[in-house]
């Protein structure tokens, strides 16, 4: 008796270091996982709050020179 419950425990305590194993690979996708979608989110973001002012102004210089 003392022994099936002994070999339960083991057999459960191996599934719960897999599971655990598992849920540490799944963490460390989804942080990586997050940081490329800010990279991908955020560096456009910051590309074009820089081009855009130095588009316009040098669309402004164009039509200036022109006059």
């Amino acid at each position: 008796m003392e022994k099936d419950i002994l070999k339960k425990i083991e057999e459960q305590d191996q599934k719960i270091d897999e599971i655990n194993n598992n849920v540490k690979k799944i963490k460390k996708v989804l942080f990586w996982k997050f940081i490329i979608t800010l990279i991908v989110v955020i560096l456009p973001i910051i590309g074009i709050s820089i081009a855009i002012p130095k588009f316009l102004e040098a669309l402004t210089n164009t039509t200036t020179l022109g006059l």
